[in-house]
């Protein structure tokens, strides 16, 4: 009968193995590095917003929930450029994609700036986030090119761990910007980095796809300018796996409750700490973001570890679901405590003792979250590894989905139930999302089997 010790792959063939020295270990440093500070970048466009909307209402003469609609459309663009740029990567590959998205990023960032209505604002805050969009699932593509199985995870941690600072330290930023200099200054010089990372990338990053792979090497015949239409939802079927769906509800259930922490902050701790300052209520977003720096790297590694000890354990054999098994403790434990805590603490310990407190809590809930993230990251890449991109994009497009519509309900659920009982019922959401991921290690085997989306092989992981 079949279980999880049932493989899906045996050993690499050396042979196989050339294919990941076709570039020298600074190379894959630096080609890292590029795609880390891309990842950065996006991260400081989403979430720099955050803290100046109080300013740009002002200045617009509009009421916040309503200037708030712009940073929910930009989780829409975030979710639709994802897909696009993805879809696209796997016919003209990486470099290609990333020099196209940069554009609509430096554009759309000048066009935000330049905002002197609501129309004008929505319309050029999905442009910009549109154009940055690509960043995390290419980053994720890249690196399954460059690095082998035992490797993987680590080099997506580095790379989650650079752009997660982005998390811990853009709100900040993004506020005292708005506080002392000006939030249109702010998405210049956004613009201005967008250019300078699109003057890297056209210099000195290669394309790292393998070679034969793209859809644009197939062709038999090829313009100098070739383009082609691809259906950017086709990534979206990939999800009809039981498998790469049941990571995806688990890693949006997970993610949900960094949602239900800081999205209403200046609504709770902001409240019953009397805290009203844009950068002071930015800052509180450092210590969720340098826990999910601290996660991200110490799970990256660890899954690592984890698939090299159940290989050795099954003789040679590996199967993809063991690097699921270092989600444990941060989804079992550290994910549903830190945010039940915070919750009650914000809701019976006032002063500074309870602000020290639910500091803890928003870093540990950042090393819970993302020490579940970062093998089911890796996890997408490794099971289909000549589609990772797009099954990545697949995966963050419909978690943005989803958190989009329960992001919506937070406000009023505190509003109605308080912050106590909101957060107990994310944290039972996240217990639900770790048994997920629970039945998927357990019979990933029979999953797999039930519909095959084209899974790794051997020969093409």
């Amino acid at each position: 009968m079949a279980s999880e010790e049932s493989p899906l792959l045996r050993l690499v063939p050396a042979a196989h193995e050339a294919i990941y020295n076709r570039f020298a270990p600074h190379q894959k440093r630096w080609i890292l590095f590029h795609v880390s500070f891309v990842g950065l970048l996006t991260m400081f466009v989403q979430v720099t917003f955050v803290p100046s909307i109080p300013q740009i209402a002002k200045d617009l003469d509009l009421r916040d929930a309503v200037v708030s609609l712009a940073f929910s459309l930009s989780i829409l663009a975030d979710a639709t450029g994802a897909l696009v740029w993805s879809a696209y990567s796997s016919f003209y590959g990486s470099r290609a994609i990333y020099l196209w998205g940069m554009p609509f990023l430096c554009v759309g960032s000048c066009g935000v700036a330049l905002s002197a209505s609501l129309q004008s604002l929505l319309f050029w805050r999905f442009v910009q986030t549109f154009g940055c969009a690509g960043a995390l699932s290419l980053g994720t593509g890249v690196i399954g090119h460059i690095y082998k199985l035992e490797e993987r995870g680590t080099a997506i941690g580095v790379f989650f761990s650079i752009t997660l600072l982005g998390y811990a330290v853009a709100p900040f930023l993004g506020g005292a910007a708005t506080h002392h200099w000006s939030w249109r200054n702010l998405h210049y010089s956004i613009g201005a980095w967008g250019l300078l990372e699109m003057l890297f990338i056209y210099l000195s990053f290669p394309e790292t796809s393998h070679p034969g792979t793209l859809g644009i090497d197939k062709l038999p015949s090829r313009r100098s300018i070739h383009i082609t239409w691809i259906n950017p939802l086709s990534s979206l079927w990939l999800l009809r796996s039981p498998n790469l769906f049941a990571v995806m509800l688990a890693s949006a259930l997970m993610v949900n409750t960094v949602y239900v922490l800081v999205v209403p902050m200046a609504y709770t701790i902001g409240i019953q700490y009397g805290i009203t300052n844009e950068a002071t209520i930015g800052a509180f977003f450092l210590p969720n973001g340098l826990g999910s720096f601290t996660g991200t790297l110490v799970a990256g590694r660890l899954s690592d570890i984890v698939v090299r000890r159940w290989r050795e354990k099954r003789g040679g054999t590996w199967c993809p679901e063991d690097r699921l098994r270092a989600t444990w403790v941060g989804g079992l434990f550290i994910v549903p405590s830190s945010i039940v805590a915070s919750g009650l603490i914000t809701t019976y310990i006032g002063g500074p003792v309870g602000l020290a407190l639910n500091i803890l809590c928003l870093y540990a809930n950042g090393v819970g979250v993302d020490s579940v993230l970062n093998p089911i990251s890796s996890y997408n890449v490794d099971v289909v590894h000549s589609r990772s991109a797009e099954a990545t994009a697949a995966c963050m497009a419909s978690r943005l989905l989803i958190l989009s519509a329960s992001t919506a309900l937070i406000l009023p659920s505190i509003e109605r139930i308080g912050v106590a009982w909101t957060n107990i019922i994310a944290a039972v959401l996240a217990v639900i999302g770790q048994g997920i991921i629970f039945l998927t290690i357990r019979y990933g085997d029979r999953m797999r089997a039930s519909i095959d989306v084209g899974f790794s092989t051997m020969e093409n992981n």
